[in-house]
């Protein structure tokens, strides 16, 4: 497969910063089809855009399968290079829907799903799939069984807790044991097991029984130079009084409650206000439970931002509460725009991103009070949140596009590989 990399952004790519594809200079490698149910605001999702748009740095020739051609990142993806099927899409909801739950819909989705995805194999031809997240990778996992000599081979890329995610997702112990059963099933069908952590990729050997041969770590990159420009663009809606801010999806996972509860309860709550960047199904809870502490003038729920980096870089301090993660983007991206981190050192990720008090500022997970004291310690210290500041940038030139692509680049060409010597 022949393709290149041109230096100029081309109209699908700019709102990422990405190039365009030129065919006028080529280069050798693999093809490669992404595989994801859709596009949303998610990490996994960013990830996958910039391999797309910038063809992972010239490793190989890159391109997008999707169950529902939607999502806020659909518009910063190479529109050309994205495969779907209209008769299938319908039956999956890009966004909340609860008729997608009706056990007719589950089931006729669970049927259709993995002939999407094989549809768009058998046209594609690839020599490497690579899907993102553990509901994904069910899907691929079953649309590649029973190919024969056509399968390509597989990687299956996994940036979560998938012990904490699947506990959260399952109704009660029998479904959580089914569930892992399953998921233990599909990982170990793939040739390779790509996640964004070490400490990740440790939990995934013991729990799912991987061999340590077919997992492979690469951290999520980060376009430093496109977070921070667009980070100093103007943000007419800032509040008027100095804030906190945390950006994420508003679900159990990302911990806003401890976020509110600690900010209740600190002596910063007098002078500063807390921004939410991010929209979901706990969004109508918080709300309620910022009224009953009191605190709903002192919090902005600002939904879901194009642009979250001019919310971060005008923030007096960013702020992770995660109960658990994989490798969180927005913590990196909050380093990107020179803003301070406190997080909570939560599996996995923070610790691999942070050193405590030099990048960023580490609190125990699921822990208010000690959130609360940091909160405290961070905005009362000028001081301090200059050198974690600095630090951080510092930090997070390690994650750029540039540095972190060609170990993409190196995967796909080794795992296809296997198919060549197979």
């Amino acid at each position: 497969m022949e393709y290149c990399v041109s230096e100029q952004p081309g109209e699908a790519s700019r709102a990422v910063g990405a190039p365009c594809v030129d065919r006028r200079a080529t280069v050798r490698g693999p093809k490669v089809l992404l595989l994801l149910s859709w596009l949303n605001g998610g990490g996994a999702e960013r990830v996958a855009v910039h391999l797309l748009n910038r063809q992972a740095l010239a490793g190989g020739e890159i391109g997008m399968g999707l169950l529902r051609r939607e999502g806020p990142y659909l518009e910063d993806a190479d529109q050309s290079l994205i495969h779907h099927r209209d008769w299938g899409q319908r039956l999956f909801p890009a966004g909340p829907d609860s008729s997608f739950y009706r056990p007719d819909r589950l089931a006729l989705g669970a049927f259709l799903a993995p002939r999407v995805f094989r549809s768009i194999i058998r046209e594609v031809r690839p020599d490497v799939v690579m899907s993102f997240a553990k509901g994904t990778n069910l899907i691929a996992w079953r649309a590649l069984a029973g190919m024969g000599r056509d399968r390509p081979r597989w990687i299956a890329r996994e940036g979560n807790n998938l012990v904490r995610a699947t506990g959260d997702e399952a109704s009660g112990s029998i479904g959580a044991s089914a569930a892992m059963a399953l998921t233990r099933s599909a990982y170990r069908a793939a040739d390779r097991v790509l996640v964004n952590s070490a400490e990740l990729a440790t939990s995934l050997a013991g729990t799912l029984g991987l061999e340590w041969s077919r997992l492979r770590v690469i951290h999520n990159p980060v376009d430093v130079e496109t977070v921070a420009r667009r980070a100093s663009e103007p943000l007419p809606d800032a509040p008027p009084r100095p804030y906190l801010v945390s950006v994420g999806r508003l679900q159990p996972q990302k911990g806003h409650d401890l976020l509110l509860r600690a900010f209740a309860a600190s002596l910063a709550r007098s002078g500063h206000d807390l921004v939410l960047v991010g929209e979901g199904p706990e969004e109508g809870r918080l709300r309620q439970l910022s009224a009953d502490l009191a605190i709903a003038d002192r919090v902005r729920f600002a939904g879901f931002a194009a642009n979250p980096w001019a919310w971060i870089r005008g923030a007096r301090l960013f702020v992770l509460p995660s109960r658990w993660e994989g490798f969180p983007n927005a913590l990196a991206e909050a380093l990107a725009c020179g803003t301070p981190a406190l997080s909570a050192d939560c599996r996995f990720g923070p610790r691999e991103l942070l050193e405590h008090g030099v990048s960023g500022w580490l609190v125990p997970p699921e822990d208010a009070e000690a959130l609360r004291d940091s909160i405290d310690v961070l905005t009362g210290s000028p001081a301090l949140r200059s050198r974690l500041a600095a630090g951080g940038w510092k930090r997070v030139g390690d994650l750029r596009i540039e540095a972190i692509l060609p170990h993409y680049a190196r995967l796909f060409r080794e795992t296809a590989g296997l198919a060549r010597s197979a």
